[in-house]
């Protein structure tokens, strides 16, 4: 986990040290002539991010409370740690790193209906989406479930350019945090229940 974490900042000090001038252009790229179509989508998609990821262990644990499904159960508790991992290290390098939004450094460069008042280093939105599409993924390695999810994600990660509320390497860092962080969870899991012998956790 240290070494993870590590690579992270490690990462996360070149992309905002070393990219800006074409972190910026981009972003500007992305933003400035987006056409009502796609600000309307990038809105929607944005917003769906938290909903989204609220809902998908709560439905996940009530099935499997109603049906008694010990193994959607484990699946539920896994996917909800990943986000909780998740969620710590975002919050972490968010205040560690510091970095400024992009329409805090470049005032009036960008078209920005939503702004934000929290750190721009990584992208919470994209990083918390990554995880839960990663999570999903790795415990139904199906095509209709890997594909819906990862476009979801990669949707809200556009979606955060798109508002001109983050740099492309906010997103970038946020969808490997989040895959990453749910690939690091899985493997803690899986080592967890083997170490139980997989023990029911549900009896009736």
């Amino acid at each position: 986990m240290r070494k993870f974490t590590t690579i992270i900042l490690l990462s996360c000090f070149f992309s905002v040290v070393c990219a800006q001038n074409a972190d910026i252009n981009l972003l500007k790229s992305i933003n400035v002539h987006s056409s009502p179509f796609m600000r309307g989508y990038s809105t929607v998609f944005s917003k769906s991010a938290y909903a989204t990821v609220v809902a998908v262990p709560v439905v996940m644990g009530t099935v499997a409370f109603i049906q008694g499904d010990d193994a959607l159960l484990k699946n539920t508790i896994y996917v909800g740690a990943s986000l909780a991992v998740n969620t710590a290290l975002t919050l972490g390098m968010k205040y560690a790193v510091g970095r400024e939004r992009p329409y805090e450094r470049y005032p009036g460069m960008l078209d920005v209906p939503y702004p934000e008042s929290s750190p721009s280093f990584p992208s919470g939105h994209t990083s918390i989406a990554f995880a839960t599409a990663t999570a999903l993924t790795l415990k139904y390695p199906k095509w209709y479930v890997a594909l819906p999810s990862y476009f979801w994600a990669a949707s809200v990660g556009y979606s955060r350019m798109n508002l001109g509320v983050h740099y492309p390497t906010d997103v970038l860092a946020g969808a490997l945090l989040g895959a990453g962080s749910a690939y690091v969870t899985y493997l803690l899991n899986e080592w967890f229940w083997q170490k139980r012998e997989n023990k029911r956790i549900i009896w009736y």
